[in-house]
């Protein structure tokens, strides 16, 4: 085979590490393949490449999610590339893969959607495990220094349910005036004009909502939580 015949044969794709929270839980959706190699088989939302329709491959991913998933431009970050002749039983392949992150009430209209526990994960196809391996270590550390958590939570929200929301995806408790301090200190927040959240046994509390500025990206700290 001649060399331009050999690079044509490149299998070029991306794949999407789509996270949610359910049940005080990180959980990443899986989309059943409906073609060969591994038909039926649980899997990351992924596809080829289409280089005379998407400007890049972030544009790639987009298209992906909104075809295949119906979400339009969720929270997107590049992850990383695999790439090898072992990880596709087709042949050399390479695939870009993207973390995308969105609150559980945008996935209730995606019944084709399999929403799996990252910790407890069925068995996955090509190296799927490990993009989704690779996606959970980059939002836990992320979560450190930056907004990334937000991206999990639905609008509005108050300040208690979003120090829930990045203790569940760090695994552990955060103290409250420090968690508050780093959230002045990001400036991703704005209150939501004359809105509370009432009922329950405590006060009123304000609800917020994200800073126009940072939707769809994050804003970073100089020091962790």
């Amino acid at each position: 085979m001649s060399p331009s015949a050999a690079d044509s044969a490149l299998i070029c794709t991306v794949d999407v590490v789509l996270m949610t929270l359910q049940q005080n839980a990180l959980h990443v959706a899986l989309l059943r393949r409906e073609r060969a190699p591994f038909a039926g088989v649980l899997a990351l939302p992924g596809g080829y490449i289409h280089a005379h329709e998407d400007a890049d491959a972030q544009a790639s991913a987009a298209r992906v999610l909104r075809d295949k998933a119906g979400l339009q431009s969720p929270y997107l970050e590049q992850l990383a590339t695999f790439s090898g002749p072992a990880r596709d039983p087709r042949g050399w392949s390479l695939a870009v893969a993207y973390c995308a992150l969105v609150p559980p009430e945008v996935l209730a209209g995606a019944p084709a959607l399999t929403l799996a526990p990252v910790a407890q994960l069925p068995p996955l196809p090509f190296d799927h495990r490990a993009m989704v391996d690779a996606a959970v270590a980059r939002v836990r550390s992320k979560s450190q220094y930056s907004s990334m958590p937000v991206h999990l939570c639905a609008e509005p929200f108050t300040l208690p349910q979003l120090q829930a929301v990045y203790e569940t995806v760090l695994g552990e408790p955060l103290n409250k005036v420090s968690f508050r301090r780093k959230m002045d200190e990001l400036d991703l927040l704005e209150p939501v004009p004359g809105a509370l959240q009432t009922g329950g046994a405590h006060r009123p509390a304000q609800l917020y909502r994200v800073r126009a500025a940072y939707r769809g990206r994050l804003s970073l700290s100089a020091r962790g939580l």
